[in-house]
């Protein structure tokens, strides 16, 4: 399965048979089957009829509209899984402190230790900036050896902050001088290299939301992400340990000058792509989403697994292993 991205101004979507089909101009300039769709991005001015909607609905086609320059999600989702039950023990175990702490440990263990093992990878390959990055293994390992006695889910949000800063400190070091990356920020991102974390970031928590959904989960409760209105909180959960693969395709985009610094605007406002830039990032996205999508599909196995466990019987796997 794969993903269909359209953002091109005054594209006219229609539905012929089994095909997608692109007018512009009245004139049809392209058609794509959707046999092959697992979802399909839409942003900037593109019309369509509803009816496009429901045919995509009636073949369990994802539909995600990214409105403005920031790229603001809006999921159209498809039917999801009918087994109701799955949700039903998701939101016990939910209210459950005992559970969502072990789920948060162990969660925070696995994003930190992404890291770690991404800062050694770049220690080894860039030796100009290995002091800089043996500084950010030192932190890393430090949080890493208290994770598990950590008593709360607050305090483990601050160790993660702290791993956090100490991650982009190594990118900061290592990213194209003309980028002027100094640290993560966001809404708005104001350099660009975070409008592409940014963007990344998005499309990944869309994937994240929509395997939830498909697997029958309530994306919206979580267990290290507590309720918050509007927010998916368990995407957020899932999303975490996978970060780490969105920082490294960010960085190689630039470093391997697939997307140049010259085809961001900043105002203002924030950093955006221009629309040839945004070509090329879709491009790139597609190769590593469809890792990102088995990932992900990894994560839900074993997350129902879980659902399955007694909390009184649930422990930190890193306790036992």
């Amino acid at each position: 399965m794969t993903s269909l991205y359209v953002d091109r101004r005054g594209v006219e979507l229609e539905v012929d048979g089994e095909a997608l089909v692109f007018r512009e101009n009245g004139l049809r300039t392209g058609t794509v089957p959707m046999a092959p769709l697992s979802r399909v991005f839409l942003r900037g001015d593109i019309r369509l009829q509803t009816s496009v909607l429901g045919k995509l609905g009636e073949r369990g086609i994802g539909v995600i509209v990214l409105s403005g320059r920031k790229a603001e999600p809006t999921m159209l989702l498809a039917r999801p899984h009918n087994d109701a039950a799955r949700r039903v023990a998701q939101y016990q175990l939910s209210r459950d402190t005992a559970f969502c702490l072990a789920f948060s440990r162990n969660l925070v263990f696995e994003k930190i230790s992404s890291q770690r093992d991404y800062a050694l990878t770049l220690r080894e390959q860039v030796l100009e900036h290995r002091y800089e990055l043996t500084l950010v293994l030192r932190t890393l390992d430090q949080i890493l050896l208290r994770i598990m006695q950590i008593p709360t889910i607050a305090a483990l949000r601050g160790a993660e902050g702290a791993a956090s800063a100490a991650h982009f400190r190594g990118i900061a070091a290592i990213a194209v001088p003309r980028l002027n990356f100094s640290q993560r920020n966001r809404r708005p991102p104001r350099d660009p290299l975070n409008a592409v974390l940014s963007l990344s970031y998005t499309l990944l928590h869309t994937e994240a939301v929509l395997a939830l959904y498909g697997a029958g989960l309530d994306p919206f409760i979580g267990f290290y992400h507590q309720l918050d209105f509007g927010r998916e909180s368990l995407a957020c959960d899932l999303v975490e340990p996978l970060r780490v693969e969105v920082d490294s395709f960010a960085l190689q985009l630039f470093r391997k000058e697939i997307i140049r610094p010259e085809a961001f605007s900043t105002s203002e406002n924030g950093c955006f792509m221009n629309k040839n830039a945004r070509a090329a990032f879709y491009g790139e996205w597609e190769k590593l989403a469809e890792r990102l999508r088995k990932m992900l599909a990894d994560q839900i196995t074993k997350l129902m697994d879980q659902l399955t466990i007694s909390p009184s019987t649930f422990k930190d796997k890193h306790e036992t292993d």
